[in-house]
C-alpha cells in the first residue's frame, strides 16, 4: 500500500477517468459496471460521451470519487484489461 504522503493526490476526491473504445452500442453499459464496482456510487447517467470525428471510437469521461490510490491503481488495471477498451487516461 502507498503512504499518502507519497501521493500527489489529496484523497477523497473527485477524479474524471477517460476511457476510449470503438463506439459499440454497449461500451457505455460495459464501461460503467467496471467502474461501479471499484467505486459503487458511480453514477453511470453522469459518463460523458464524445465520439471521434469518423464516429468509429467514443471517449467517455467517468468521473468517480476516489478514495484511495489503490483504488484507482485497481480499477485502470480492470479497464486497461477490458477487450473493449483501447486506452485509459
Amino acid at each position: 500500500m502507498i503512504d499518502p504522503k507519497d501521493s500527489l493526490i489529496e484523497y477523497p476526491c473527485d477524479f474524471p477517468l477517460k476511457v476510449f473504445g470503438e463506439a459499440k452500442p454497449d461500451f457505455a453499459r460495459a464501461i460503467a459496471t467496471v467502474v461501479q464496482v471499484h467505486a459503487p456510487d458511480f453514477d453511470a447517467a453522469s459518463i460523458e460521451m464524445r465520439s471521434s470525428t469518423g464516429a468509429k471510437y467514443l471517449s467517455l469521461t467517468c468521473t468517480i470519487r476516489a478514495t484511495s490510490r489503490e483504488q484507482l491503481d485497481n480499477l485502470y488495471r480492470d479497464l486497461s484489461s477490458h477487450p473493449m477498451v483501447k486506452m485509459v487516461l
